[in-house]
């Protein structure tokens, strides 16, 4: 079965209404937002370039990552990618080039779409604690982020930080006054985004990413926090990979049972979040446009909970080839976990299992958002979706549906 095909079941037999009547709504009158990330370096692993990206079916994009320099100022990712790559038709041209150029020109094509800077990430967070450390800091690293925004051409600023917490990539510096400095960096940003907004008319989004294990948010002060945010994009996948000690579900809805006591869901983080005092429409849930998969799988439970023996493939993750390679296989039988909402395939020749998400599940997790009053949904990442944009597609139809 084909995406495609997959797609347009699952909006028939969900919904019960028919595709031209889910996509009325435009992106700038849809009452959701719709966030997705764009990975500057999938231009050179994957061919995937910023003119490949569905804007019309996007309010927000996201690009990852800007990093911080060694003085606490916000400094390129990657220079020839961001500012210099010549797109076709671009060779000899001086100025600005690279994906930056190309995000304003999609701007320009679809003035709907505000693209954000987001500094940081796993990989991009060692010297947050650093820049957060003092006011000193605090106003340099604020106010080299601005001048990264306005002279890029960025409507807003996404924070990254993995995590204020602590619990990030090994070797990240990290203080236990992260917590209480990560509220005062976000209060200058906001200071000085404001100021610039005095000045330009335009209110420029802040945001931030945040994990979605309850030691990433309880520790935070969401009451001076969420008022200093537009929104929140909540990372609520990764729940279940190579790392745990049971096979189990990257990005559940809920939780599954039997669940593994350190498995959260979606609906949990999100649920606790809100009894945090975060307003509802400041939570914009995410969704992974990729799967995790382990090996050495035993077929008891179809190899659900089970233990195992490593991460399947080179990775352990996987994304676009799971429809040619694994769900059209026969080898691989689907399942699907009605307590969790959420499918998994299984090969008991070899021993493999693979979570993920499909339309049928994001349709499930978009109608939580409505029935919650969230302010909509994220995603990473755009090159990890179907050549016809099938998830996207889908997360754009059922929030927008009648």
């Amino acid at each position: 079965m084909t995406v495609r095909i997959l797609l347009n079941s699952i909006f028939l037999l969900t919904l019960a209404a028919p595709m031209t009547t889910m996509a009325q709504k435009t992106p700038e009158t849809s009452d959701y937002r719709i966030v997705g990330y764009y990975a500057g370096w999938t231009m050179y692993d994957r061919q995937y370039f910023v003119t490949d990206i569905p804007a019309d079916k996007l309010t927000h994009l996201n690009y990852a990552f800007a990093l911080i320099s060694d003085t606490g100022e916000v400094m390129l990712g990657d220079e020839w990618g961001d500012t210099q790559f010549p797109y076709p038709g671009e060779e000899g041209s001086t100025g600005l080039l690279g994906n930056f150029h190309q995000l304003q020109l999609l701007k320009e094509a679809n003035p709907h779409l505000q693209t954000l800077i987001s500094i940081g990430g796993w990989t991009g967070s060692a010297k947050f604690s650093d820049a957060a450390l003092t006011p000193e800091s605090r106003e340099r690293f604020a106010r080299s982020a601005v001048e990264f925004m306005l002279r890029y051409g960025f409507d807003g600023i996404d924070i990254d930080w993995e995590y204020p917490t602590g619990g990030g990539v090994a070797g990240n510096i990290e203080r236990p006054e992260d917590p209480e400095n990560f509220v005062l960096l976000l209060a200058e940003l906001r200071t000085q985004l404001d100021a610039q907004a005095s000045q330009d008319g335009v209110h420029h989004p802040l945001t931030i990413a945040l994990g979605s294990g309850r030691t990433a948010y309880e520790p935070l002060d969401w009451a001076r926090i969420h008022p200093l945010l537009d929104w929140i994009n909540v990372m609520t996948y990764d729940m279940s990979g190579n790392w745990s000690q049971v096979t189990g579900f990257n990005s559940p809805l809920y939780d599954s049972v039997p669940n593994p006591p350190e498995v959260s869901s979606t609906a949990t983080t999100l649920n606790d979040l809100l009894a945090l005092g975060i307003p509802a429409d400041k939570l914009v849930m995410g969704v992974p446009f990729y799967g995790h998969g382990w090996q050495g799988v035993p077929a008891a439970n179809n190899g659900l909970h089970q233990p195992f023996t490593g991460p399947a493939g080179e990775s352990g993750s996987f994304d676009r080839d799971l429809v040619a390679n694994y769900l059209s296989s026969s080898e691989y039988q689907a399942f699907w976990d009605e307590s969790a909402q959420s499918p998994y395939l299984y090969s008991a020749n070899s021993g493999v299992m693979i979570a993920y998400d499909d339309p049928r599940s994001i349709v499930m997790k978009a109608n939580f958002v409505r029935e919650h009053g969230l302010g909509g949904m994220m995603f990473w990442e755009l090159s990890q979706d179907t050549d016809d944009a099938a998830l996207l597609s889908t997360i754009y139809a059922a929030l927008n549906a009648p």
